[in-house]
């Protein structure tokens, strides 16, 4: 055979090597390409993936109807900066394909809550914990939220996902798991998302509550409500009014704190709504001040 020959089947070869292992790897995706400490990885396997694991982490996915699969990856808010490894997983827990995950520093920031001493003093009873515990543990197959996800409430944001909380100057060891909007009291809160009501209590610590399973490892909650309007086990859809704003619970004015979920890890709402700060009032200096007459 000659010269020529012998290069061109290689390079046949060669292509449809390149050609296969670009088609396979186009079924193995995610977004966003580089993710923040706090936010959740949207993948897309074939249909023989059945798990993810990233280190000590693992996630299910989930078959979908065009005989492919998607899931939810949770990045912990103190998961350590730079590349990761991502692993497609199948039934039997070998690994499919892998890929590298960037996860950037969020730079959270610190936030000081002024509370009374009767707020302070407030806990979650045991059965609170309980149910709240059990909600986040739930991951329900059948998949009800799409894309986009709308704002509960209207109002600027008053603290962001994240934040270090100090009460009263004192580091509590914990951060904000969720997002607290500016609202009027009595107004109407609605689901992000359709889902399911698992949760329509009134807590000793979170106030009035709304939890919602929005299917495939998606969840929402909503505290300190005046008044729940939604019902355990019903499903409710998008934008539907599930409750009103107020300041039961551990809430020191009528605001909305509400917070996502990604099997089980909160994650940062910010990556899927829109939401800008309130702005910040600062005091006129003595020079702006007007002068009075009289």
């Amino acid at each position: 055979m000659a010269i020529l020959e012998v290069v061109t089947v290689i390079l046949t070869i060669w292509l449809a090597f390149a050609l296969a292992a670009s088609a396979w790897a186009q079924d193995f995706s995610f977004t966003p390409k580089s993710i923040l400490q706090g936010e959740a990885l949207k993948v897309h396997g074939d249909k023989n993936v059945t798990n993810l694991r990233m280190g000590n982490e693992t996630a299910p996915m989930f078959q979908q109807a065009d005989n492919s699969s998607f899931g939810l990856f949770p990045i912990p808010l103190e998961e350590r900066p730079g590349n990761h490894e991502l692993q497609f997983l199948n039934r039997s827990g070998s690994i499919l394909y892998s890929i590298a995950v960037l996860v950037r520093n969020a730079h959270y920031g610190t936030q000081n809550i002024v509370l009374s001493r009767s707020l302070t003093a407030l806990k979650a009873s045991p059965d609170e914990k309980q149910t709240m515990e059990a909600f986040r543990k739930r991951i329900s197959v059948v998949r009800y939220w799409e894309e986009p996800l709308v704002l509960p409430v209207s109002g600027c944001m008053t603290s962001s996902f994240g934040v270090r909380r100090l009460h009263n100057g004192k580091p509590t060891g914990d951060y904000h798991r969720g997002i607290d909007q500016r609202a009027a009291a009595g107004a109407g809160i609605r689901a992000v998302a359709a889902g399911v009501v698992q949760v329509a209590h009134q807590f000793e610590l979170r106030g009035g509550t709304v939890a919602i399973d929005h299917g495939q490892g998606l969840e929402s909650v909503y505290f300190h409500m005046s008044e729940i309007a939604a019902h355990e086990g019903a499903l409710v859809q998008k934008g539907e009014i599930i409750g009103y704003v107020g300041s039961t619970g551990r809430s020191t004015a009528p605001h909305l704190h509400w917070a996502l979920y990604v099997d089980g890890q909160p994650v940062n709402p910010q990556q899927w709504v829109n939401l800008k700060p309130c702005a910040v009032t600062r005091p006129r200096s003595q020079e702006q001040t007007p002068r009075k007459h009289g």
